[in-house]
């Protein structure tokens, strides 16, 4: 079986991949007891906490949503404590966003409890399946990068 035929074919790896995430970012908030964030205000926290000062215009095309949906999604989580706005010194027009103590405190929980989980879950596998997971590790990482390069 070809690379290509494995991604488009019944078992389609694609759909395995998101579904994949989509299971492990529902359960995680409920499991770290955080009230869970809408899809669109997660987004926004990821591209925050991936990069500090991120300007508001620039949030919006790399999660490829409306300035309007931007904009609301940041209120949401000015209003949750967990992103505050900061005016750029070279250019007051440009409003840069920035993560708080408590999204950081929320991160380092997420990410704790969200290993956890998955341990878990992997401890129910055949060794070999574990196995497989691991060797696939690092074209994991390159497709996560390149997906985040291309949108």
């Amino acid at each position: 079986m070809t690379a290509a035929s494995e991604v488009s074919g019944d078992g389609d790896l694609a759909t395995v991949l998101r579904d994949l995430a989509w299971t492990v970012h529902r359960l995680v908030p409920d499991v770290a007891g955080l009230e869970p964030l809408p899809n669109s205000e997660l987004a926004v926290v990821k591209e925050v906490l991936a990069e500090p000062g991120i300007a508001v215009t620039e949030l919006g095309r790399r999660v490829g949503m409306l300035q309007s949906n931007t904009s609301a999604a940041v209120r949401a989580l000015v209003r949750r404590g967990l992103v505050t706005r900061e005016r750029c010194d070279t250019d007051r027009r440009v409003t840069r966003l920035m993560p708080t103590s408590k999204c950081l405190e929320a991160r380092e929980l997420i990410r704790s409890v969200w290993s956890g989980t998955v341990r878990d879950a992997m401890a129910h596998l055949e060794p070999e399946q574990v196995e497989a997971i691991a060797n696939a590790r690092t074209a994991l990482r390159e497709l996560d990068k390149v997906l985040r390069e291309t949108t």
